[in-house]
């Protein structure tokens, strides 16, 4: 337990708590279940609002990975997602074909992964997830719950307790806390009262909705039920439920999720606003009937559907300038740093975030506790930085199944491997593998960078030189060798920090070639000449470092070197992408 002796000359009449922590969103609550199972501490969780969920229905409802076993495993709720919500099918992504109108399921391209992932994730209802937490944290005696809070003031003190002022429905409070946790949301409440908040190169706008009842995607064809269950194109995506999946559509510079809820379905379309202005999607009927004009197969399904809630954001990317500090506070979830719906990072970020906070929690002594806040605020810059570029640079390349399935596979494999296979190992907070893990995502930073802005000016270049293809394509992500040997260290579990250590350095290697690939399929692509592919004078003068996407350039450094012969040897087949191949764009 803390030592409630520190400054307690001070906050003699105050309501005494180890930790409160401020906004009972998904943030709070399960940091608080969190700190209720793994330590002994005594927390307060208040909360501004008179009911906990809100009455309207919450966004944020997909999982992945990191999320998904923070979730079932370390807050032991396994049993109750299986049982109150879905399980997801992975992300699954699709693209309109040129050849067909669009109005029925087989006319799209699709990019999947086909098997279920070894890391169970979760599609959730966040009223109901957020409910049974509140619920299931009242239970512990340790745990107590103010809602209805007002007139709220906080001094955050550089050492000893932090002193809180409330009124709440029974009158005036006032607390004394050894750790303060912000987990208020959007309203970023201590980054806007110590002028936390920053900008980030991020400006994307949502609309999203609720309707009654399940939007089955394959159901939106011409097909009988039985042509349904044996079309060809099953022997690649399988037979596993497609609507269990976050399914998006996708665009140039935009995405539309369906993802499925008990009883209901979560719709929403991300947008950039120079793609799509605000005013032609900010309601319901506009953005439904925008989407049926977009996406035609919806129009089978959508107007005739009950709207059961709303809501949007004209704007929602922000960066904060520190989210720990050695003096005892943090900031979690969209209170401190949110980039982009895209991947669903949103809940992973609050996963690694809680789970660092937890363990600074526990660390009584102030050096050793500031050498940790210091890690762990790099640790999670570090984290949100990474999505930053994909979400900011190349967000136009979103609207070409080829260009997506290169720049999704980099960053899937980049997940896997540097954020999954760390969290299941519980590598995050052992400070030998910190740094470690540090200095290897440095080596990544410059190569994303590249690949980002590769991938959007060859995507802008394809607009010009390269007719979209006619018919749909399917393609499994795990055909990129790098993916799979990344979801491979899912199985890597108990290892030691050194040998932990090998395999991210492994794996770093493995993104590295990932990344030379991505760079000489597009030059080879854009040079119309397979050589370049397999050219070894010419891919190794590829710059992974600050590489741009210049045609001249390309075709200047091909004619430099191409009458050399020697060959470039690549871990996997680089023919992986051909079926991508189109003819050239008619003038």
């Amino acid at each position: 337990m803390a030592d409630v002796a520190r400054g307690e000359a001070t906050v003699t009449n105050a309501e005494r708590y180890d930790v409160v922590i401020l906004g009972a969103g998904l943030a709070g609550l399960t940091l608080a279940r969190h700190l209720l199972l793994d330590t002994d501490r005594r927390v307060l969780l208040l909360e501004r609002r008179d009911e906990v969920p809100p009455p309207r229905q919450k966004v944020g409802e997909s999982s992945v990975q990191v999320a998904g076993y923070y979730l079932s495993k370390v807050l032991d709720l396994e049993e109750y997602l299986f049982r109150e919500h879905y399980m997801k099918y992975n992300l699954r992504f699709y693209w309109k074909s040129a050849g067909r109108d669009n109005s029925r399921f087989e006319d799209y391209g699709k990019g999947f992964i086909r098997p279920f992932s070894n890391v169970a994730s979760y599609q959730l209802d966040r009223n109901r997830l957020e409910a049974d937490l509140l619920q299931m944290n009242l239970a512990d005696p340790r745990f107590t719950y103010r809602p209805s809070i007002k007139a709220l003031d906080v001094d955050l003190a550089a050492s000893g307790p932090h002193r809180l002022r409330c009124r709440t429905p029974e009158g005036p409070v006032e607390i004394a806390a050894d750790w303060f946790v912000d987990c208020t949301g959007r309203r970023r409440f201590t980054a806007k009262k110590e002028e936390l908040e920053r900008p980030n190169a991020i400006d994307h706008g949502a609309f999203f909705w609720w309707v009654d009842g399940l939007v089955d995607i394959e159901k939106l064809t011409d097909l009988s039920p039985r042509e349904i269950r044996l079309k060809p194109e099953r022997r690649a995506t399988g037979h596993l439920p497609t609507w269990l999946a976050t399914n998006h559509f996708m665009g140039e510079g935009l995405w539309f999720w369906v993802i499925p809820l008990q009883g209901k379905t979560s719709l929403g379309l991300v947008y950039d606003p120079r793609v799509v202005p605000h005013e032609e999607v900010f309601s319901v009927e506009k953005a439904t009937d925008w989407v049926c004009r977009e996406f035609p197969l919806f129009a089978r399904d959508l107007p005739q559907r009950e709207v059961l809630s709303f809501g949007g954001y004209r704007s929602f990317s922000h960066d904060c300038a520190s989210t720990i500090d050695p003096a005892r506070w943090a900031l979690v979830g969209e209170a401190g740093r949110f980039s982009d719906p895209l991947y669903s990072p949103g809940s992973d970020l609050i996963s690694v975030h809680n789970t660092l906070i937890v363990d600074a929690v526990e660390t009584e002594d102030d050096d050793e506790l500031a050498t940790k806040c210091k890690l762990y605020e790099q640790l999670m810059r570090t984290v949100y930085g990474a999505y930053v570029p994909s979400y900011a640079t190349s967000y136009d390349a979103l609207g070409d199944q080829e260009t997506f399935c290169l720049k999704y596979g980099w960053e899937l494999t980049i997940y896997f491997a540097a954020y999954v296979f760390p969290f299941i190992n519980d590598l995050f907070t052992d400070r030998r593998f910190g740094i470690a893990w540090l200095r290897q995502l440095s080596r990544l930073g410059p190569a994303n960078e590249t690949v980002q802005r590769v991938l959007s000016g060859y995507f802008q270049w394809k607009k010009e030189h390269r007719a979209p293809p006619r018919e749909p394509l399917f393609f499994d992500f795990r055909e990129l060798t790098p993916l799979r040997r990344a979801q491979g260290t899912f199985y890597e579990v108990g290892v030691s920090v050194e040998e932990a250590k090998r395999i991210l350095a492994e794996q770093v290697s493995g993104v590295e070639e990932l990344a030379r690939f991505v760079l000489a399929w597009v030059a080879a692509m854009v040079l119309e000449d397979k050589r370049a592919l397999t050219h070894r004078a010419f891919i190794e003068g590829l710059d992974l470092a600050t590489g741009d996407f210049d045609p001249a350039e390309m075709r200047r450094r091909w004619q430099a070197c191409s009458a050399s012969t020697e060959l470039w040897e690549w871990s996997f087949d680089p023919r992986i992408l051909e079926r991508f191949e189109t003819g050239e764009k008619e003038r």
